[in-house]
């Protein structure tokens, strides 16, 4: 149950061992195996990740091997049971609230099909495929994500003025005798 810390090799100096208290973690870094280590007689901000192979405490490492496989086992078996119990209510009739909360939620109309009027573009996405305008209504504080097709039939002025706010102006590039440079043809 201990780690030798070699030090530089002088004479009359000795190997200072230390003893492992605990093994408290594991992690695997780049392919070797390394433990979260509890010294005996030292703090918990002295804990260190040391290599499996310096190690000397087989007893320990095995102990705590066989209690995270324990932990493992449970997270598992109580994953399997919620899956089990979910697809149990997912399989029985709907009570009359979760049809309900279901026909609303179906039905909660997005973009222009709430017919409200669009006040401004807030931004601008192609993150689906698509490039979508995020349209901000009139009397309202909701927005909502809007195929740019259809933004540009249903209000092409608001488009307008969001890419006219977007526009940034570049002043023409000068020679070094004070003209402009000719524009290419």
């Amino acid at each position: 149950m201990s780690k030798s810390k070699d030090s530089p090799s002088t004479e009359g100096e000795t190997e200072e061992e230390y003893s492992v208290e605990k093994v408290l973690d594991r992690r695997v870094v780049k392919g070797k195996v390394e433990y979260f280590l509890k010294w005996k007689g030292y703090s918990n901000e002295e804990n260190t990740w040391e290599p499996e192979e310096n190690l000397d405490c087989p007893d320990l490492i095995a102990q705590f091997e066989e209690a995270r496989k324990k932990k493992e086992a449970a997270a598992a078996s109580k994953r399997t049971e919620e899956k089990e119990q979910k697809k149990r209510k997912s399989s029985s009739t709907p009570t009359p609230t979760q049809s309900k909360k279901k026909a609303t939620e179906e039905k909660k109309a997005e973009g222009f099909d709430r017919n409200l009027d669009p006040e401004r573009i807030i931004g601008a996405t192609d993150s689906s495929g698509e490039l979508m305008f995020l349209m901000k209504w009139k009397g309202t504080d909701d927005a909502d994500l809007v195929p740019a097709r259809i933004a540009n039939e249903k209000c092409p002025q608001i488009v307008i003025r969001f890419y006219e706010e977007r526009l940034t102006w570049h002043n023409p590039v000068h020679d070094d005798e004070g003209g402009h440079k000719p524009d290419p043809e």
